[in-house]
C-alpha cells in the first residue's frame, strides 16, 4: 500500500482524543502482522486507547525512533465541505481530519515498512504510534517509561509533526494550571460580608497577565530566546467560568492557565511564584471574611520543551537527508521534548504545514507525502551503514 492509500485508511478512523482508537490499532496491527512485524501495545488508563511500539531490525540499543500520534482534534462546530473522516482528493491536496496532524507522517512510516524489512539494517528502526497527544501527552510518557528497561534504548528520534519537511530543533514546553476560587455567597448589596470568587479570580488573572508582560518587557530589553516568536515564556488564561447572578457574590470561579515555556526556562518556577502570591497576598484576606473561602491550584498537563542540541546526531541525520540547513523552531508543544528528556537526540521533521492543523477542511499535499517517503527511504539507507 502507498502512503496515500494508508492515509485514506487512517483518516477513516475517527480517533478523536478520549473516544476509542482500538479499531485503528487493530488495523495497524493486522498490517504489521501481514508483513511479519511483531509489535507491542501499551494501554491507556481508559482501556479504550492504546499506544503501539514495533521494532524492525536487530534488537539492540542505539536505534532510531519514528514517532507519530494517532489521536486527532474534534470536528464539531467546524464548517467542513466534505466528510472529515473520508480522505478527499482535490488536485494535489488530500482533505480529512488528521491528514496533516499527523496521520500523514504515520501513513508514510507504515508505507515504508516493506522497504525496512528488505534492508540490511545494522541498527533498528522503531515505530512509535501514541495516543492522547492532543490533550495530555500521556501516551508517549507510558512508552518512554519502557525504553532501556523492557525494551532496548534507542539513541535518536524523529518526531513527524508537520514541518514541511524542514528540520525543527526547538519547541516550547507547556504547563497547565487549573485554579478554583471558592468564595462566600451574600447579597451583593452587602458584598463586603462575603467573598466574591469572580472578583478574586479577576485579581489572579491580572497577576498572570502582569507576569507575562514582565517577561515580554524583559525580552524587549535583552532580546529573549533566539528564533522563537514570541521569544519568552508566556502565561495565558484561556477559559473562565463563575458566578450565579448579578446580585450575588460569586461562590465559585474556575479558570485555566497555560504556560508556554521557552527552552532553558522552567514552567514550574512560574507556578510556584503564582502559588506564593495566592497564599500570601490573596487567601489571608479571603479567610478573614470566611474560613471556608480559598483557592485551589491543580497542575495539569506538563510537557518539556525541545532545545537545540550542539552537534546533535538527529539534527545531522535529518539535515543530511533533507538538505535543510536553516534554523527552525515552533511555538507549539510536541512529544519531541519527552524523547529528548529521556536521553534521545531528537528533532521534528514531518510532512504538511502546521497552519492546516486543527482547521476545518484540514489538508496535506500529495507532494508532501512524496517528500516524506523519500526522506524515509534515505533514512533506511543510513541505518544500513
Amino acid at each position: 500500500m502507498t502512503s496515500t492509500d494508508l492515509l485514506a485508511r487512517l483518516v477513516g478512523f475517527p480517533t478523536v482524543t478520549d473516544t476509542d482508537n482500538r479499531a485503528l490499532i487493530a488495523f495497524v496491527g493486522d498490517y504489521l502482522k501481514a508483513h511479519g512485524v511483531a509489535y507491542e501495545l501499551v494501554p491507556q488508563a481508559d482501556g479504550r486507547n492504546f499506544n503501539l511500539w514495533a521494532t524492525i531490525g536487530p534488537d539492540v540499543d542505539g536505534g532510531l525512533v519514528l514517532s507519530g500520534h494517532l489521536d486527532v482534534v474534534p470536528v464539531e462546530g467546524q464548517p467542513w465541505t466534505s466528510d472529515p473522516f473520508t480522505l478527499t482528493a482535490r488536485g494535489d491536496r488530500l482533505y480529512g481530519r488528521g491528514a496533516c496532524d499527523m496521520k500523514g507522517f504515520d501513513a508514510c512510516v507504515l508505507a515504508a515498512v516493506p522497504a525496512m524489512l528488505k534492508a540490511d539494517l545494522k541498527r533498528p528502526i522503531h515505530i512509535c504510534l501514541s495516543a492522547d497527544e492532543e490533550i495530555r501527552m500521556s501516551g508517549v510518557r507510558a512508552v518512554i517509561a519502557r525504553l532501556g528497561k523492557e525494551w532496548v534504548k534507542p539513541s535518536l528520534c524523529i518526531v513527524g509533526e508537520p514541518s514541511r519537511m524542514k528540520v525543527v530543533t526547538g519547541h516550547k514546553g507547556y504547563l497547565r494550571l487549573d485554579t478554583h476560587v471558592r468564595g462566600y455567597e451574600v447579597h451583593s448589596s452587602n458584598r463586603y460580608a462575603g467573598v466574591s470568587a469572580v472578583m478574586v479570580a479577576a485579581r489572579l488573572v491580572t497577576w498572570l497577565e502582569d507576569r507575562d508582560l514582565k517577561n515580554k518587557a524583559e525580552v524587549e530589553r535583552t532580546g529573549g530566546v533566539p528564533h522563537f516568536d514570541p521569544g519568552w515564556t508566556m502565561l495565558h488564561v484561556g477559559s473562565i467560568q463563575g458566578g450565579t447572578a448579578h446580585n450575588i457574590t460569586a461562590l465559585d470561579c474556575r479558570f485555566v492557565t497555560g504556560i508556554r515555556v521557552v527552552p532553558g526556562d522552567d514552567g514550574e518556577h512560574y507556578a510556584e511564584e503564582y502559588e506564593r502570591y495566592v497564599r500570601t497576598e490573596i487567601e489571608p484576606g479571603m479567610k478573614a471574611v470566611h474560613a471556608g473561602a480559598g483557592v485551589t491550584i491543580e497542575r495539569g498537563i506538563a510537557s518539556p520543551a525541545l532545545g537545540a542540541e550542539p552537534d546533535g546526531a538527529a539534527e545531522r541525520l535529518a539535515r543530511k537527508l533533507t538538505g535543510d540547513n536553516g534554523t527552525h523552531v515552533v511555538a507549539y508543544g510536541a512529544e519531541a521534548g519527552f524523547f529528548q528528556k529521556a536521553g534521545l537526540s531528537t528533532v521534528i521533521c514531518g510532512p504538511g504545514d502546521i497552519a492546516q492543523a486543527h482547521q476545518p477542511d484540514e489538508w496535506i499535499e500529495v507532494s508532501e507525502l512524496a517528500r516524506c517517503d523519500a526522506f524515509l527511504a534515505g533514512l533506511i539507507r543510513e541505518c544500513e551503514a
